[in-house]
Protein backbone atom coordinates (compact mmCIF):
# COMPACT_ATOMS: atom_id res chain seq x y z
CA UNK A 1 0.00 0.00 0.00
CA UNK A 2 1.07 3.53 -0.80
CA UNK A 3 2.51 5.21 2.25
CA UNK A 4 1.08 8.68 1.04
CA UNK A 5 -2.02 7.23 1.38
CA UNK A 6 -1.90 6.69 4.92
CA UNK A 7 -0.01 9.93 5.75
CA UNK A 8 -0.72 12.51 3.29
CA UNK A 9 1.84 15.40 3.13
CA UNK A 10 0.52 18.42 5.05
CA UNK A 11 -0.33 21.27 2.36
CA UNK A 12 1.64 24.76 2.08
CA UNK A 13 0.47 28.04 0.50
CA UNK A 14 3.06 27.16 -1.90
CA UNK A 15 1.29 23.62 -2.58
CA UNK A 16 -1.83 24.92 -3.21
CA UNK A 17 -0.86 27.92 -5.61
CA UNK A 18 0.91 25.02 -7.37
CA UNK A 19 -2.51 22.88 -7.54
CA UNK A 20 -4.23 26.06 -8.79
CA UNK A 21 -1.55 26.53 -12.00
CA UNK A 22 -2.11 22.73 -12.64
CA UNK A 23 -5.81 23.02 -12.84
CA UNK A 24 -5.50 26.35 -15.03
CA UNK A 25 -2.92 24.62 -17.42
CA UNK A 26 -4.78 21.71 -17.85
CA UNK A 27 -8.15 23.81 -18.32
CA UNK A 28 -6.15 26.04 -21.09
CA UNK A 29 -4.58 22.89 -22.57
CA UNK A 30 -8.01 20.93 -23.20
CA UNK A 31 -9.78 23.99 -24.40
CA UNK A 32 -7.39 24.21 -27.44
CA UNK A 33 -9.26 20.97 -28.84
CA UNK A 34 -11.69 22.48 -31.37
CA UNK A 35 -14.23 19.59 -30.38
CA UNK A 36 -14.11 20.48 -26.84
CA UNK A 37 -14.96 23.99 -27.72
CA UNK A 38 -17.73 22.58 -29.91
CA UNK A 39 -18.95 20.48 -26.91
CA UNK A 40 -18.88 23.54 -24.28
CA UNK A 41 -21.09 25.51 -27.23
CA UNK A 42 -23.46 22.49 -26.96
CA UNK A 43 -26.06 22.62 -23.48
CA UNK A 44 -28.07 19.52 -24.82
CA UNK A 45 -25.63 16.53 -25.44
CA UNK A 46 -26.47 13.13 -27.11
CA UNK A 47 -24.47 10.07 -25.57
CA UNK A 48 -22.32 10.24 -28.03
CA UNK A 49 -21.26 13.88 -27.33
CA UNK A 50 -21.39 13.21 -23.51
CA UNK A 51 -18.50 10.31 -23.87
CA UNK A 52 -16.50 12.70 -25.64
CA UNK A 53 -16.81 15.51 -23.26
CA UNK A 54 -16.27 13.08 -20.43
CA UNK A 55 -12.69 11.97 -22.09
CA UNK A 56 -11.51 15.57 -22.28
CA UNK A 57 -11.87 15.83 -18.58
CA UNK A 58 -11.04 12.64 -17.49
CA UNK A 59 -8.22 11.48 -19.43
CA UNK A 60 -5.42 14.98 -18.43
CA UNK A 61 -7.21 14.96 -14.75
CA UNK A 62 -6.74 11.21 -14.65
CA UNK A 63 -3.10 11.72 -15.36
CA UNK A 64 -2.87 14.19 -12.53
CA UNK A 65 -4.23 11.47 -10.20
CA UNK A 66 -1.31 9.05 -11.87
CA UNK A 67 1.32 11.75 -11.22
CA UNK A 68 -0.06 11.87 -7.26
CA UNK A 69 0.22 8.45 -6.89
CA UNK A 70 3.89 7.53 -9.05
CA UNK A 71 5.80 10.86 -8.58
CA UNK A 72 4.33 11.19 -4.72
CA UNK A 73 3.08 14.93 -5.30
CA UNK A 74 0.05 15.72 -4.45
CA UNK A 75 -0.69 18.50 -5.74
CA UNK A 76 -1.84 16.93 -8.97
CA UNK A 77 -4.87 15.37 -7.84
CA UNK A 78 -7.88 17.08 -8.62
CA UNK A 79 -10.32 14.62 -8.53
CA UNK A 80 -12.76 16.11 -6.65
CA UNK A 81 -12.57 19.55 -8.47
CA UNK A 82 -12.69 17.46 -11.93
CA UNK A 83 -15.68 15.60 -11.10
CA UNK A 84 -17.42 18.81 -9.59
CA UNK A 85 -17.08 20.17 -12.96
CA UNK A 86 -18.02 17.84 -15.61
CA UNK A 87 -21.44 17.25 -12.95
CA UNK A 88 -21.92 20.77 -13.17
CA UNK A 89 -21.17 21.21 -17.05
CA UNK A 90 -22.05 17.60 -18.43
CA UNK A 91 -24.56 16.20 -16.06
CA UNK A 92 -24.56 13.49 -13.95
CA UNK A 93 -23.65 10.81 -16.63
CA UNK A 94 -20.77 12.96 -17.53
CA UNK A 95 -19.85 13.39 -13.69
CA UNK A 96 -20.23 9.34 -13.33
CA UNK A 97 -18.12 8.42 -16.04
CA UNK A 98 -15.56 11.12 -15.29
CA UNK A 99 -15.67 9.80 -11.68
CA UNK A 100 -14.97 6.05 -12.48
CA UNK A 101 -11.98 7.41 -15.01
CA UNK A 102 -10.20 9.87 -12.21
CA UNK A 103 -10.79 7.04 -9.34
CA UNK A 104 -9.59 3.79 -10.91
CA UNK A 105 -6.18 4.89 -10.56
CA UNK A 106 -6.19 5.62 -7.31
CA UNK A 107 -8.49 2.30 -6.19
CA UNK A 108 -6.02 0.02 -8.36
CA UNK A 109 -2.68 1.76 -7.67
CA UNK A 110 -3.10 3.39 -4.50
CA UNK A 111 -5.54 1.01 -2.88
CA UNK A 112 -7.77 3.93 -1.92
CA UNK A 113 -10.93 1.87 -1.83
CA UNK A 114 -13.05 5.16 -0.82
CA UNK A 115 -11.49 6.89 -4.29
CA UNK A 116 -14.64 5.71 -6.47
CA UNK A 117 -17.76 5.97 -3.49
CA UNK A 118 -16.71 9.12 -2.83
CA UNK A 119 -16.01 10.11 -6.79
CA UNK A 120 -19.77 8.81 -7.23
CA UNK A 121 -21.39 10.97 -4.54
CA UNK A 122 -19.56 14.16 -5.69
CA UNK A 123 -20.90 13.78 -9.32
CA UNK A 124 -24.09 12.47 -7.83
CA UNK A 125 -24.19 16.25 -6.02
CA UNK A 126 -23.07 17.87 -9.08
CA UNK A 127 -24.99 16.62 -11.36
CA UNK A 128 -28.10 16.95 -9.71
CA UNK A 129 -27.75 20.58 -8.75
CA UNK A 130 -27.47 21.15 -12.65
CA UNK A 131 -30.24 19.00 -13.56
CA UNK A 132 -32.37 21.40 -10.60
CA UNK A 133 -31.06 24.44 -12.39
CA UNK A 134 -33.71 26.14 -14.52
CA UNK A 135 -31.11 28.15 -16.50
CA UNK A 136 -27.76 26.34 -17.44
CA UNK A 137 -26.24 29.84 -17.55
CA UNK A 138 -26.00 30.17 -13.97
CA UNK A 139 -23.30 27.72 -13.93
CA UNK A 140 -21.14 29.50 -16.22
CA UNK A 141 -21.30 32.37 -13.71
CA UNK A 142 -20.10 30.63 -10.96
CA UNK A 143 -17.44 32.22 -8.73
CA UNK A 144 -15.69 31.12 -5.85
CA UNK A 145 -16.26 34.75 -4.05
CA UNK A 146 -19.58 35.07 -3.44
CA UNK A 147 -19.82 37.91 -1.11
CA UNK A 148 -21.07 40.71 -3.76
CA UNK A 149 -23.53 37.37 -5.04
CA UNK A 150 -24.53 37.34 -1.38
CA UNK A 151 -25.00 40.95 -0.96
CA UNK A 152 -27.26 40.91 -4.31
CA UNK A 153 -29.40 38.14 -3.38
CA UNK A 154 -30.07 39.38 0.34
CA UNK A 155 -30.87 42.87 -0.97
CA UNK A 156 -33.96 41.33 -3.87
CA UNK A 157 -34.57 38.45 -1.74
CA UNK A 158 -37.77 41.01 -0.37
CA UNK A 159 -38.82 41.93 -3.73
CA UNK A 160 -38.16 38.65 -6.01
CA UNK A 161 -37.81 35.95 -3.74
CA UNK A 162 -35.25 32.95 -5.48
CA UNK A 163 -32.69 30.90 -5.09
CA UNK A 164 -29.28 32.12 -5.49
CA UNK A 165 -27.66 29.56 -7.65
CA UNK A 166 -24.14 31.22 -7.24
CA UNK A 167 -24.46 30.22 -3.46
CA UNK A 168 -25.85 27.54 -3.91
CA UNK A 169 -22.78 26.11 -5.79
CA UNK A 170 -20.50 27.69 -3.87
CA UNK A 171 -22.16 25.73 -0.87
CA UNK A 172 -21.75 22.29 -2.73
CA UNK A 173 -18.02 22.81 -3.28
CA UNK A 174 -17.70 24.03 0.17
CA UNK A 175 -19.71 20.81 1.99
CA UNK A 176 -18.22 18.37 -0.55
CA UNK A 177 -14.73 19.59 0.27
CA UNK A 178 -15.70 19.45 3.88
CA UNK A 179 -17.17 15.60 3.70
CA UNK A 180 -14.08 14.71 2.04
CA UNK A 181 -11.65 16.05 4.47
CA UNK A 182 -13.71 14.45 7.17
CA UNK A 183 -14.13 10.92 5.60
CA UNK A 184 -10.34 10.85 4.71
CA UNK A 185 -9.15 11.46 7.91
CA UNK A 186 -11.53 8.97 9.27
CA UNK A 187 -10.97 6.15 6.43
CA UNK A 188 -6.97 6.06 7.64
CA UNK A 189 -5.67 5.85 3.96
CA UNK A 190 -8.30 4.55 2.12
CA UNK A 191 -9.40 7.67 0.80
CA UNK A 192 -6.78 10.62 -0.28
CA UNK A 193 -7.87 14.01 0.99
CA UNK A 194 -5.73 17.43 1.41
CA UNK A 195 -4.89 18.43 4.63
CA UNK A 196 -2.92 20.34 7.11
CA UNK A 197 -2.11 20.49 11.00
CA UNK A 198 -3.13 24.56 10.67
CA UNK A 199 -6.85 25.29 10.72
CA UNK A 200 -5.93 28.43 8.83
CA UNK A 201 -4.46 26.76 5.54
CA UNK A 202 -7.49 23.62 5.86
CA UNK A 203 -9.52 27.10 5.41
CA UNK A 204 -7.09 27.86 2.44
CA UNK A 205 -7.46 24.25 0.67
CA UNK A 206 -11.62 24.95 0.98
CA UNK A 207 -11.02 28.09 -1.22
CA UNK A 208 -8.42 26.30 -3.18
CA UNK A 209 -10.85 23.87 -4.47
CA UNK A 210 -13.80 26.45 -4.56
CA UNK A 211 -11.15 28.23 -7.49
CA UNK A 212 -10.09 25.16 -8.68
CA UNK A 213 -13.67 24.49 -9.72
CA UNK A 214 -14.22 28.12 -10.81
CA UNK A 215 -11.03 28.54 -12.75
CA UNK A 216 -11.74 26.23 -15.49
CA UNK A 217 -15.37 27.31 -15.54
CA UNK A 218 -14.13 30.93 -16.27
CA UNK A 219 -11.90 29.96 -18.69
CA UNK A 220 -14.36 27.36 -20.73
CA UNK A 221 -16.91 30.03 -20.58
CA UNK A 222 -14.10 32.65 -22.37
CA UNK A 223 -14.14 29.83 -25.05
CA UNK A 224 -18.00 29.82 -25.20
CA UNK A 225 -18.36 33.33 -25.40
CA UNK A 226 -15.39 33.86 -28.03
CA UNK A 227 -17.54 31.11 -30.63
CA UNK A 228 -20.54 32.66 -29.76
CA UNK A 229 -19.40 35.86 -31.02
CA UNK A 230 -17.75 34.38 -33.86
CA UNK A 231 -20.92 32.71 -34.74
CA UNK A 232 -23.07 36.01 -34.49
CA UNK A 233 -20.73 37.81 -36.80
CA UNK A 234 -21.09 34.65 -39.19
CA UNK A 235 -24.95 35.33 -39.04
CA UNK A 236 -24.28 38.98 -39.54
CA UNK A 237 -22.07 38.45 -42.59
CA UNK A 238 -24.97 35.97 -43.75
CA UNK A 239 -27.41 38.72 -43.39
CA UNK A 240 -25.17 41.06 -44.97
CA UNK A 241 -24.74 38.64 -48.04
CA UNK A 242 -28.22 37.81 -47.98
CA UNK A 243 -29.68 41.46 -48.12
CA UNK A 244 -26.70 42.59 -50.68
CA UNK A 245 -27.88 39.76 -53.00
CA UNK A 246 -31.41 40.45 -52.64
CA UNK A 247 -30.65 43.84 -53.77
CA UNK A 248 -30.10 42.17 -57.40
CA UNK A 249 -33.62 40.94 -57.56
CA UNK A 250 -36.55 43.90 -58.11
CA UNK A 251 -35.27 45.86 -60.81
CA UNK A 252 -34.61 42.27 -63.13
CA UNK A 253 -37.86 41.56 -61.84
CA UNK A 254 -40.18 44.14 -62.85
CA UNK A 255 -38.58 44.85 -66.23
CA UNK A 256 -38.65 40.89 -67.38
CA UNK A 257 -42.55 41.15 -66.44
CA UNK A 258 -42.89 44.05 -68.00
CA UNK A 259 -41.34 42.79 -71.46
CA UNK A 260 -43.25 39.66 -70.73
CA UNK A 261 -46.91 41.41 -70.55
CA UNK A 262 -46.34 43.29 -74.06
CA UNK A 263 -44.88 40.04 -76.18
CA UNK A 264 -48.57 38.43 -74.34
CA UNK A 265 -50.05 40.58 -77.02
CA UNK A 266 -48.07 40.08 -80.07
CA UNK A 267 -45.93 37.34 -79.34
CA UNK A 268 -46.81 34.44 -77.12
CA UNK A 269 -43.85 31.78 -78.36
CA UNK A 270 -41.57 34.40 -77.72
CA UNK A 271 -43.36 35.42 -74.12
CA UNK A 272 -42.97 31.50 -73.10
CA UNK A 273 -39.34 31.38 -73.74
CA UNK A 274 -38.44 34.41 -71.85
CA UNK A 275 -40.27 33.16 -68.60
CA UNK A 276 -38.70 29.76 -69.11
CA UNK A 277 -35.36 31.82 -68.71
CA UNK A 278 -37.12 33.69 -66.08
CA UNK A 279 -37.51 30.83 -64.05
CA UNK A 280 -34.45 29.24 -64.37
CA UNK A 281 -33.09 32.17 -63.27
CA UNK A 282 -35.30 32.73 -60.09
CA UNK A 283 -35.02 28.36 -59.34
CA UNK A 284 -30.89 28.64 -59.50
CA UNK A 285 -31.05 31.91 -57.25
CA UNK A 286 -33.92 30.02 -54.75
CA UNK A 287 -31.38 27.30 -54.53
CA UNK A 288 -28.17 29.06 -54.34
CA UNK A 289 -27.50 28.71 -50.20
CA UNK A 290 -23.79 29.11 -51.23
CA UNK A 291 -22.08 32.12 -51.67
CA UNK A 292 -19.02 30.80 -54.51
CA UNK A 293 -19.87 29.29 -57.76
CA UNK A 294 -17.60 28.38 -60.46
CA UNK A 295 -16.86 30.83 -63.54
CA UNK A 296 -19.06 28.39 -66.16
CA UNK A 297 -22.18 28.47 -63.88
CA UNK A 298 -22.26 31.75 -63.69
CA UNK A 299 -21.74 32.45 -67.32
CA UNK A 300 -24.62 30.13 -67.82
CA UNK A 301 -26.72 31.89 -65.66
CA UNK A 302 -26.11 35.02 -67.44
CA UNK A 303 -26.69 34.05 -70.68
CA UNK A 304 -30.09 33.24 -69.44
CA UNK A 305 -29.96 37.16 -68.30
CA UNK A 306 -28.69 38.25 -70.86
CA UNK A 307 -31.16 36.40 -73.78
CA UNK A 308 -33.61 38.08 -71.81
CA UNK A 309 -32.13 41.60 -72.16
CA UNK A 310 -31.12 40.95 -75.67
CA UNK A 311 -35.40 40.13 -76.44
CA UNK A 312 -36.19 43.23 -74.44
CA UNK A 313 -33.72 45.39 -76.66
CA UNK A 314 -33.79 43.37 -79.68
CA UNK A 315 -31.23 41.24 -81.58
CA UNK A 316 -29.64 44.25 -83.53
CA UNK A 317 -29.58 46.76 -80.68
CA UNK A 318 -28.03 44.15 -78.08
CA UNK A 319 -24.91 42.17 -78.83
CA UNK A 320 -22.86 40.16 -76.46
CA UNK A 321 -19.26 38.84 -76.85
CA UNK A 322 -17.74 37.10 -74.84
CA UNK A 323 -13.51 36.42 -74.60
CA UNK A 324 -13.35 33.58 -71.75
CA UNK A 325 -10.26 31.48 -71.45
CA UNK A 326 -10.98 27.67 -70.88
CA UNK A 327 -8.91 27.71 -67.91
CA UNK A 328 -10.74 30.59 -65.91
CA UNK A 329 -14.06 28.26 -65.93
CA UNK A 330 -13.10 26.06 -63.42
CA UNK A 331 -12.89 28.96 -61.21
CA UNK A 332 -14.53 30.21 -58.22
CA UNK A 333 -16.66 33.32 -57.92
CA UNK A 334 -18.95 35.03 -55.59
CA UNK A 335 -22.28 33.80 -57.04
CA UNK A 336 -24.14 36.47 -59.16
CA UNK A 337 -21.21 38.71 -59.37
CA UNK A 338 -21.84 39.57 -63.24
CA UNK A 339 -25.25 40.24 -63.53
CA UNK A 340 -25.34 43.66 -61.64
CA UNK A 341 -22.48 44.91 -63.71
CA UNK A 342 -23.76 43.59 -67.12
CA UNK A 343 -27.48 45.21 -65.85
CA UNK A 344 -25.05 48.45 -65.30
CA UNK A 345 -23.82 48.21 -68.24
CA UNK A 346 -27.02 48.27 -70.51
CA UNK A 347 -28.97 50.55 -68.38
CA UNK A 348 -26.34 53.26 -68.09
CA UNK A 349 -24.62 52.16 -71.45
CA UNK A 350 -26.80 50.51 -74.14
CA UNK A 351 -29.60 51.40 -73.27
CA UNK A 352 -30.00 55.18 -73.87
CA UNK A 353 -27.62 54.54 -77.29
CA UNK A 354 -30.08 54.98 -80.21
CA UNK A 355 -28.08 52.21 -82.44
CA UNK A 356 -27.43 50.22 -79.28
CA UNK A 357 -24.09 48.40 -78.47
CA UNK A 358 -21.78 45.68 -77.73
CA UNK A 359 -21.20 44.27 -74.10
CA UNK A 360 -17.92 42.22 -73.98
CA UNK A 361 -17.33 39.69 -71.37
CA UNK A 362 -13.91 38.97 -70.58
CA UNK A 363 -12.28 36.44 -68.02
CA UNK A 364 -8.05 35.64 -68.17
CA UNK A 365 -5.62 33.90 -65.15
CA UNK A 366 -2.37 35.26 -64.43
CA UNK A 367 -0.14 35.64 -61.53
CA UNK A 368 -2.32 33.33 -58.92
CA UNK A 369 -5.26 36.07 -60.01
CA UNK A 370 -8.62 35.50 -62.07
CA UNK A 371 -9.36 39.00 -63.82
CA UNK A 372 -12.99 39.42 -65.12
CA UNK A 373 -13.99 42.68 -67.27
CA UNK A 374 -17.46 44.00 -68.28
CA UNK A 375 -17.09 45.84 -71.38
CA UNK A 376 -20.00 47.84 -73.16
CA UNK A 377 -19.48 50.54 -76.11
CA UNK A 378 -22.23 52.89 -75.14
CA UNK A 379 -22.22 55.96 -74.69
CA UNK A 380 -20.37 55.88 -71.22
CA UNK A 381 -20.76 58.24 -68.46
CA UNK A 382 -20.69 62.56 -68.24
CA UNK A 383 -17.78 63.18 -65.83
CA UNK A 384 -20.22 64.78 -63.53
CA UNK A 385 -22.46 61.79 -63.21
CA UNK A 386 -19.73 59.35 -62.26
CA UNK A 387 -19.23 59.80 -58.46
CA UNK A 388 -23.00 59.39 -58.42
CA UNK A 389 -23.01 56.16 -60.55
CA UNK A 390 -20.44 54.32 -59.06
CA UNK A 391 -20.72 55.45 -55.76
CA UNK A 392 -24.42 55.35 -55.29
CA UNK A 393 -25.77 53.23 -57.79
CA UNK A 394 -27.17 50.25 -56.75
CA UNK A 395 -25.49 47.25 -59.09
CA UNK A 396 -21.76 48.56 -58.32
CA UNK A 397 -21.87 49.45 -55.46
CA UNK A 398 -23.34 45.96 -54.24
CA UNK A 399 -20.55 44.26 -56.17
CA UNK A 400 -17.60 46.36 -54.57
CA UNK A 401 -19.24 45.93 -50.75
CA UNK A 402 -19.80 42.07 -52.08
CA UNK A 403 -16.10 42.29 -52.33
CA UNK A 404 -15.03 43.67 -49.38
CA UNK A 405 -17.43 41.39 -47.53
CA UNK A 406 -15.87 38.15 -49.12
CA UNK A 407 -11.58 39.13 -49.69
CA UNK A 408 -11.39 41.97 -47.41
CA UNK A 409 -8.68 43.83 -49.12
CA UNK A 410 -7.53 40.86 -51.04
CA UNK A 411 -9.06 42.00 -54.22
CA UNK A 412 -9.02 44.88 -57.04
CA UNK A 413 -11.73 46.97 -58.70
CA UNK A 414 -11.41 49.46 -61.51
CA UNK A 415 -14.24 51.40 -63.57
CA UNK A 416 -13.16 53.22 -66.75
CA UNK A 417 -15.72 54.93 -68.66
CA UNK A 418 -15.24 58.02 -71.22
CA UNK A 419 -18.45 59.90 -72.67
CA UNK A 420 -18.63 58.49 -76.12
CA UNK A 421 -16.90 55.63 -76.09
CA UNK A 422 -18.10 53.21 -73.12
CA UNK A 423 -17.44 52.06 -70.10
CA UNK A 424 -15.39 49.19 -68.66
CA UNK A 425 -15.28 47.37 -65.19
CA UNK A 426 -12.99 45.19 -64.14
CA UNK A 427 -12.26 43.17 -60.69
CA UNK A 428 -9.33 40.80 -59.44
CA UNK A 429 -9.46 38.38 -57.18
CA UNK A 430 -7.60 35.26 -55.83
CA UNK A 431 -7.15 32.57 -57.84
CA UNK A 432 -9.64 29.51 -56.69
CA UNK A 433 -10.25 26.42 -58.63
CA UNK A 434 -12.83 23.62 -58.09
CA UNK A 435 -12.60 19.89 -59.31
CA UNK A 436 -14.93 20.43 -61.93
CA UNK A 437 -14.06 19.31 -65.29
CA UNK A 438 -12.84 22.69 -67.75
CA UNK A 439 -15.64 22.47 -70.69
CA UNK A 440 -13.82 24.75 -73.31
CA UNK A 441 -15.76 28.35 -74.65
CA UNK A 442 -14.87 29.38 -78.00
CA UNK A 443 -12.95 32.81 -77.65
CA UNK A 444 -14.26 35.72 -79.32
CA UNK A 445 -17.81 34.10 -79.41
CA UNK A 446 -21.62 35.81 -80.56
CA UNK A 447 -24.61 35.43 -78.38
CA UNK A 448 -27.61 34.64 -80.41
Amino acid sequence: MNPITHNPPPFTLVDLLIKLAVIALLAGFVARFGKFRRLLFIEQRGPREKLQFAAFLGVPFMLGVLARLLAHYPTTDLSLEVTVLAGLLGGTIVGLVVAAMVSLPAVLIGHEILATPMAVLFALVAGSARWVCPDKEEIWKFSPFIDLSLYRSIKQRFRHPAIDWQVLFWLICVILEILRMTVGHMAHGRLFYPDSPHASTRVLIVLATLIGVGLPVRIWNTTRIERRLQEQERMLLQARMDALISQINPHFLFNTLNTVSSLTRFDQDTARRVLLKLANILRRRLKAQIHFTPLKQELEFIDDYLDIEVVRFGRDKLQIRKEIEPETLDMVVPSMILQPLVENAIRHGIGPKVEGGTITLRAKRGNGRLMIEVIDDGVGIPEQRQSEVFDSGIGISNVRERLKVLYGQDFAFKIESRPGQGTAIRFEIPELITSLPAVPMETAQVSS
